[in-house]
């Protein structure tokens, strides 16, 4: 999921001017990994992180290089649970936003 340059302004300003678009993207990354779709929740973590904090800003939160912060949100990254932890907490801190997630019964 290679974004264009046009769409990743287009992501950027709405991210900029919309804040629960931002949360929005959060969850969808969330629920795509309890779903079972690692490979598109890290993208949409990667393209969260580009357009928000930056992955030299998340590197020094999480206390790893970027460019490990670049592999493991790679589509074929295998991040550990512990680092996908530490990335969803640091966003949470830098975004000032929360992880919510829902439980339907089936």
């Amino acid at each position: 999921m290679t974004m264009s340059r046009e769409f990743r302004e287009t992501v950027a300003v709405r991210v900029r001017e919309d804040p629960a678009y931002v949360q929005a993207l959060l969850d969808e990354a969330v629920q795509l990994f309890v779903d079972g779709e690692p490979e598109t929740a890290k993208l949409v973590l990667r393209d969260l992180v580009n357009v928000t904090v930056g992955f030299e800003a998340l590197a020094a939160d999480v206390r790893k290089p970027a460019k490990s912060l670049h592999r493991m949100l790679s589509a074929s990254g295998n991040p550990t649970m512990s680092n996908l932890s530490a990335i969803f907490a640091a966003l949470q801190r830098s975004l000032r936003l929360e992880v919510r997630t829902e439980v339907v019964r089936l």
